[in-house]
């Protein structure tokens, strides 16, 4: 069973990371769109859709697959597995504030700039990055 709920958090890991990495990408164009217009009512939709179908069911999916394997594997006393939540727990915050974005775009109250989007869009990157190496490198 470890196996299969291995396989599975890796699935949901890849679409929880392609929905952060895409959902603010979605920000920095719907910055561009005028508020109101067809373009800014259709990226409130894309967003909304994207958070709820995928993002939020992945993470949620990803916790519970992830603390699972840490559990049946005996990892809770591993260095590198408290850095791994770590930082996992920051995606997760991350995570919360992209939803924050989605309500404010829906609201119309959106008050950063194309570049701040941008700039946000790599801090999943980044947590993913060293999320990576701790599982597979296990430092310490």
């Amino acid at each position: 069973m470890y196996e299969w709920i291995k396989a599975l958090h890796i699935i949901v890991v890849i679409s929880w990371m392609a929905g952060m990495l895409y959902l603010p990408r979605l920000f920095v164009y719907h910055c561009e769109a005028e508020t109101g217009s067809k373009q800014s009512e259709t990226f409130k939709v894309m967003e909304r859709r994207l958070l709820g179908a995928i993002i939020n069911p992945a993470m949620i999916v990803t916790w519970l697959a992830g603390l699972y394997l840490a559990w049946s594997g005996h990892w809770f006393s591993a260095g590198w597995l408290h850095g791994k939540l770590l930082l996992v727990l920051v995606l997760s915050g991350i995570h919360g504030f992209f939803a924050r974005c989605v309500k404010d775009f829906a609201a119309d109250r959106n008050q950063r700039s194309q570049k701040f989007y941008r700039i946000i869009n790599e801090v999943p990157t980044l947590l993913m990055i060293g999320i990576v190496i701790l599982v597979v490198v296990k430092p310490f």
